[in-house]
């Protein structure tokens, strides 16, 4: 299975590296939740619906530009005229749409596109302590898996005539019998199966380990890191009084 979805890894259009992706997502997040004038640190919006592009995932992408075009539309030509509740309304949906839409997308697309073998090897050769690697392998392969239990669970509970519908949402009580507790109990359960199964293939094994993939930094890893380190720069001028 693990070399299957190496495999699947190599086929992808964009297949950067782990630590390429934690810089673009740690550059992104900061840049995103500061207001800076400059147009190079804000074309550093544009990189996760690019990366998300190159995936298997254009539903999702054409989902989230159709949200992010709608929420600069409303912040360009409809919050500047808007008055009372509808204000605060259209304020709060643009800041959750433009700010965090951006994070959300790079972080999920770290994490779906990253295999744990190829993580695992990346932070070894970055030399970061076994203490970090493990907690952080764990989630990586925690949160696919825990969406894989949430459709089995969403499947179970559409047969037996339970669906997540607006009809469900009317029976709040209901929807947590029957959806949110399985959803509970299987993230507790999954969380300690996939903390044993790293232990016991010897992820705190003191040793250097050996590694069936390769990873490294290639030239579209050299030249994302130089777009968000230029656009971070910009960033980093206009804050100190420049204009760019």
């Amino acid at each position: 299975m693990e070399l299957k979805q190496n495999n699947e890894s190599d086929k992808l259009l964009l297949n950067l590296d782990p630590r390429t992706k934690i810089i673009l997502m740690v550059i992104i997040s900061f840049t995103c939740f500061n207001v800076s004038p400059s147009y190079l640190s804000s074309l550093l919006i544009l990189i996760p619906f690019f990366c998300f592009l190159t995936s298997k995932y254009k539903k999702i992408t054409i989902l989230c530009i159709f949200l992010y075009t709608i929420a600069w539309y409303i912040q360009m030509f409809i919050i500047p005229t808007a008055t009372g509740l509808a204000s605060v309304i259209f304020v709060a949906f643009c800041y959750m749409i433009m700010k965090l839409l951006p994070i959300l997308m790079m972080g999920f697309y770290t994490i779906l596109t990253t295999k744990v073998s190829e993580f695992i090897s990346a932070m070894e050769k970055s030399n970061i302590p076994k203490d970090i690697i493990i907690p952080l392998s764990v989630i990586f392969r925690y949160i696919p898996t825990l969406f894989e239990e949430i459709k089995l669970i969403t499947d179970a509970m559409k047969m037996r005539g339970f669906g997540l519908t607006i009809k469900s949402i009317k029976s709040p009580l209901k929807l947590i019998e029957f959806y949110l507790i399985p959803i509970l109990i299987s993230a507790i359960k999954t969380s300690d199966e996939l903390s044993a199964a790293s232990l016991t293939r010897g992820l705190s094994n003191p040793e250097k380990r050996t590694h069936l993939v390769t990873v490294g930094f290639k030239k579209i890893d050299f030249l994302f890191l130089a777009v968000s380190i230029v656009g971070f720069g910009s960033f980093v001028y206009n804050f100190l009084g420049g204009v760019f």
